[in-house]
């Protein structure tokens, strides 16, 4: 049985030339970066190209990436920081961020803010007037993410940071699933802060970064050892960092190309998924990324779904990878004012380069199948 990989916003397989990269520091350059031999400036060097890259892909300076563990601690990081700059004050979050936005921002309460959530259309958009709203003289920080990670739904960040921008309040962007599939420019943006992390475009797993705006003086999170200009303390994973640089200029020079095969699929899925009887595509007409579809089929639970399509060799998802197992629907979808039922059936199916059309063809005809059986069970 062919093994069908259909979970891209969870993980992505290197890209080409990464393991390359990264081999030579998993063997024979052991070289600390801190060192002052050979063997450490060789580390160092290595460090300094994939700053360089990663610094690219959102169009920014070298000195404004920040290299972290993932798009998790680069949330934590960017979110934490308003220690240091206020004692109160209100954080605001958008109801669809994922839990590594939301459980810092919560957090944060502990030590004197107050948190609310931006609200979300029907459609999964926060609409500049929304935000509008809810800004005032107390708003300190403001976290709406880039993309979606499970309807794929994009945000106008740069309508919304430019609210922040007249007051003063900071702005932070989870962009781990925006990166290597839309184009990023951070400057234009309008952006204070923005997280990304490496294995949701071909890098390795384990290595992330926050890029920063080169006029904020954001605290440290980690400190001890002085790496990451005091800023992350910890000595360097080399070989992960040089195959993030690597996986960074593999995207950014794929990216239409990218776009365009996975927006075909994605069209082929989404025409033979309103061909089913009681098929539902979440936010389908919005502004989505390319390779996404979210979507449920009347009468399926996404557990039920999601093990009859591993039976045959397709791994999809029910939203979230960090929100697998859960037996309550998706705070995403809630949030869009979705029912229920409609919601707790959600299953993600996110497309990469490796897919083709014959396997779309393939999941679809399963799916009708499935479809049917259950539709004949129902009426016997």
């Amino acid at each position: 049985m062919a093994f069908n990989y259909l979970d891209h916003n969870a993980g992505t397989a290197l890209a080409p030339n990464v393991l390359e990269a990264m081999l030579p520091y998993l063997r024979q350059q052991q070289g600390n970066p801190s060192s002052s031999h050979r063997f450490g400036r060789f580390a160092r060097a290595a460090i300094d190209t994939a700053r360089a890259q990663v610094a690219r892909l959102v169009n920014v300076q070298p000195e404004q990436v920040w290299f972290t563990s993932g798009g998790t601690e680069s949330n934590n990081q960017a979110l934490n920081g308003i220690r240091h700059f206020h004692s109160d004050g209100h954080i605001l979050v958008s109801s669809i961020e994922h839990p590594a936005v939301l459980q810092p921002a919560y957090d944060l309460q502990r030590y004197g803010f107050q948190m609310a959530e931006i609200p979300v259309d029907g459609s999964g958009y926060i609409t500049p007037a929304a935000l509008s709203e809810m800004l005032g003289a107390d708003s300190r920080m403001v976290s709406v993410m880039w993309a979606n990670n499970e309807t794929g739904v994009i945000q106008d960040i740069s309508a919304l940071s430019q609210l922040t921008r007249q007051k003063g309040i900071i702005f932070h962007t989870d962009a781990v699933q925006a990166a290597g599939k839309l184009a990023l420019d951070f400057p234009a943006s309008g952006v204070h802060l923005m997280s990304l992390s490496a294995h949701k475009f071909g890098g390795p797993k384990g290595i992330g970064a926050l890029i920063v705006d080169n006029q904020l003086d954001w605290p440290g999170y980690v400190l001890g050892g002085g790496q990451e200009n005091d800023k992350r303390s910890g000595t360097e994973n080399v070989a992960a960092i040089a195959g993030f640089g690597v996986a960074a200029d593999y995207v950014r020079n794929q990216l239409e190309s990218y776009q365009r095969h996975c927006l075909a699929l994605r069209h082929q899925l989404e025409q033979g998924l309103k061909s089913l009887a009681g098929a539902t595509i979440f936010a389908e007409e919005s502004e989505r990324l390319p390779n996404t579809v979210f979507f449920s089929l009347a009468g399926f639970d996404a557990d039920t779904l999601l093990m009859a399509l591993d039976k045959y060799g397709f791994s999809v998802a029910s939203g979230s990878a960090c929100g697998t197992g859960r037996q309550t629907p998706s705070h995403v979808l809630t949030a869009m004012g979705v029912e229920a039922n409609k919601a707790l059936g959600a299953v993600r199916v996110s497309l990469g380069l490796e897919n083709t059309a014959a396997q779309i063809s393939e999941l679809l005809a399963i799916l009708s199948r499935e479809s049917e059986r259950f539709n004949h069970l129902l009426n016997r």
